[in-house]
């Protein structure tokens, strides 16, 4: 079997390494002759594995004892409930900042539960640059701030995490998780799809301040109240077992690269390779400005978009899969997250040069 580039946007590729190794143990765990998903989560095998996976990504991202670390289920979608029904703590409004469908999607969702002030938003600008600092109408009395670091779809990134003085800062990091470090302390709740950058789809990684527990709303549902999940060390239910067994395979693999400093200079060296193949040719194009361009989501337009099906076609059978852009904006989006190596980009930039030799 021949492996392909795979440039999804989620759920994405994951490493080689991690697959083998999960294939290798998928009858029989560790000899104990059945298979992680059919062990009980509260089995100290399971329960080892479980606290393992959380000591390596507090390890990797620097979390101190003063956060909880939760592993869910119902996606970051789901976090756009949770995060008020928790935070508000008694409070009428939060600020969020708007750069995209998913910043849109996370303020529709908050707007059922308290006033939302919109603080800041890249609308104007036609979400191809994100609001400065000093441009940012905070507010004292919110209960959080939210912003989207990067919003995968439109591939809008911040270069600045945004100061939020004794506000509680929230962070969408699903698809920038564990792409680079991040001080965890000047946040008060992280959250992050796995499907990107962790691993499977059906698995939510929650990292939240714990003086921010114990206040939901009233009439909240006992599964949507993160002390619950908190005090039961993310077992309150049957947790997505098997997708928090692959996440701390990962999370090993994430080590043995060398942590996410290593990463970062890959990830960096990814993204300045594919976007100066952009910016060199005429039959390439990527609206972002240059500060706020994605690490993790790359997008690129033709200058004819009637090539744009020939490009798919003749891209997949190079074994370059999944780059075709969100059905919002169209395109093309090469999803370079940490799984995917340099050579595939390399591969990319390649393949590109020669259709644009073909068809210019």
């Amino acid at each position: 079997m021949t492996r392909k580039y795979n440039f999804s946007a989620g759920p994405a590729g994951l490493p080689d390494e991690v697959l083998l190794q999960a294939q290798e143990e998928l009858l029989d765990w560790h000899g104990k002759g059945l298979s992680i998903m059919e062990m009980s989560h509260r089995s100290k095998e399971f329960v080892s594995v479980a606290e393992t996976a959380e000591q390596d990504l507090r390890d990797l991202m620097g979390i101190s004892s003063d956060y909880k670390v939760l592993f869910l289920q119902g996606g970051a979608t789901t976090q756009f409930s949770m995060i008020p029904m928790n935070l508000l703590r008694g409070k009428n409004s939060a600020d969020y900042i708007n750069t995209g469908i998913w910043s849109k999607k996370a303020i529709k969702e908050a707007s059922r539960f308290c006033d939302v002030n919109v603080v800041g938003s890249s609308e104007e600008n036609g979400f191809t640059a994100v609001p400065t600092q000093d441009a940012l109408q905070l507010n004292a009395d919110a209960a959080y701030l939210h912003y989207t670091p990067n919003e995968t779809i439109g591939g809008l990134e911040f270069d600045y995490v945004p100061q939020s003085g004794d506000v509680p800062l929230v962070a969408d990091l699903s698809s920038t998780i564990l792409s680079r470090p991040l001080d965890v302390d000047q946040f008060g709740l992280i959250y992050a799809g796995a499907q990107k950058n962790i691993g499977p789809a059906g698995l939510t990684v929650v990292i939240v301040r714990a003086d921010l527990l114990g206040n939901v709303v009233a009439g909240a549902p006992t599964m949507f109240d993160y002390k619950v999940h908190a005090d039961a060390d993310s077992m309150s239910n049957t947790p997505p077992t098997f997708g928090w067994y692959l996440a701390g395979l990962v999370f090993k693999w994430l080590k043995d690269q060398g942590g996410v400093k290593a990463m970062a200079e890959i990830n960096q060296r990814k993204a300045d390779k594919l976007y100066s193949a952009i910016d060199t040719s005429d039959f390439y194009a990527n609206p972002m400005a240059v500060a706020n361009r994605s690490w993790m989501n790359v997008p690129f337009t033709l200058a004819d978009d009637a090539l744009d099906k020939l490009f798919l076609e003749q891209a997949e059978e190079a074994g370059l899969l999944n780059l075709k852009g969100h059905r919002s904006v169209g395109g093309m989006r090469a999803s370079i997250y940490n799984a995917v190596p340099e050579a595939a980009v390399d591969a990319l930039i390649d393949f590109m040069q020669q259709f644009e030799k073909q068809h210019a």
